[in-house]
């Protein structure tokens, strides 16, 4: 296993800075996803890693070893497209064996290796197949196999779940981290998708704009984003905003009380509280150390097992809450109710 070090990469397009001096490292064996919104520059830094675009400036190094010039079929990088790319007029036996091959590793060799990975991904039995007589997750699959088989020292994966249905995508998904844990690979993933690169990562790391603007464990970058786009595009939030004082972050009919550490007093303060770390409570009711604040409702969604509670604040504050439908409420659109929630929870953003 071997980690990979991305040290100010840049990379433009005419006058289109794609890439902004990015540097990061991917820890070896570890799945990293790279998330952010079409245009943040994600994809374009997996193919710079994999060797497929050349960066303006900046060096990657694959376990200590420069190999930002070295071309692509010499990086011994597994690649997985969005569009799984597979030779639709070969079986999948055939379109697995293809890259040993190309190693000019043949014969018993080569076919050890084939069973060996169509077994880890579960496709065992399927060899004589083509690509057009599978599901979109056995196709998946088979292009996860083309890409290990050769054993990398890293698995790049573009989007490879984009195409799927939810229910097959949240399957592929659990597959996709056993597939890695079982191989060992340091692998970087792109994906727009939030609730995918929480459930898959071992370390997250945030793109806008051609910057990372937060990389962490899913865990910490969730309950601690450090600014307003981290908190907004990694989940819901619920934005508010003050002036701090000696006890916290006053704003219109509340007092906002947290555990972060506040600016002097008189600084303007954004505040950010996750939907659903809310809760609500019968107006005026004490809650023993919570933060209390009173909203209307405009809005129930019921969903099964949660309900989302559109509401406002006196001062026109949008409020989204997550609530667990433990019992039935019976509330309705432009009822007033109080919200309250932990100082804990409470996060004093950047901006």
């Amino acid at each position: 296993m071997i980690g990979v070090d991305v040290a100010s990469i840049s990379k433009g397009y005419g006058s289109l800075r794609v890439l902004d001096q990015v540097s990061t490292s991917f820890k070896a064996g570890q799945f990293t996803s790279l998330l952010g919104p079409s245009g943040s520059g994600k994809t374009t830094l997996l193919r710079i890693i994999g060797g497929f675009v050349s960066p303006d400036d900046g060096k990657i190094r694959f376990g200590g070893e420069d190999v930002t010039d070295v071309p692509l079929w010499q990086r011994k990088v597994g690649m997985v497209f969005q569009s799984y790319a597979l030779f639709p007029h070969m079986n999948v036996h055939d379109n697995v064996i293809f890259g040993l091959n190309r190693q000019g590793i043949r014969g018993e060799a080569a076919r050890k290796e084939v069973a060996r990975v169509l077994e880890m991904v579960h496709l065992t039995g399927f060899e004589q197949r083509k690509p057009k007589q599978l599901s979109g997750g056995q196709q998946q699959r088979v292009a996860l196999a083309r890409a290990i088989v050769t054993k990398p020292k890293v698995l790049l994966l573009d989007e490879p779940l984009s195409a799927l249905d939810r229910r097959l995508r949240q399957d592929m998904q659990i597959e996709l981290r056993r597939i890695q844990r079982e191989s060992g690979l340091t692998t970087i993933f792109v994906t727009h998708d939030q609730e995918e690169a929480l459930t898959l990562s071992d370390t997250v790391a945030i793109l806008d704009g051609g910057r990372i603007i937060q990389e962490g464990e899913p865990l910490d970058i969730y309950e601690r984003p450090r600014n307003r786009f981290a908190a907004s595009f990694l989940g819901d939030a619920n934005f508010f905003k003050g002036k701090a004082t000696t006890e916290g972050v006053e704003l219109a009919g509340a007092l906002l009380r947290t555990a972060d550490r506040l600016p002097p007093p008189g600084t303007q303060v954004t505040l950010a509280v996750r939907p659903e770390k809310m809760r609500l409570v019968e107006e005026g009711k004490p809650a023993d150390g919570e933060n209390l604040y009173t909203v209307t409702i405009r809005e129930i969604i019921y969903a099964g097992a949660v309900s989302t509670f559109l509401a406002q604040g006196a001062d026109g504050t949008e409020i989204k809450i997550l609530s667990q439908n433990r019992e039935v409420r019976q509330l309705a659109a432009g009822q007033t109710v109080t919200l309250a929630w932990s100082p804990a929870n409470t996060i004093v953003l950047a901006d």
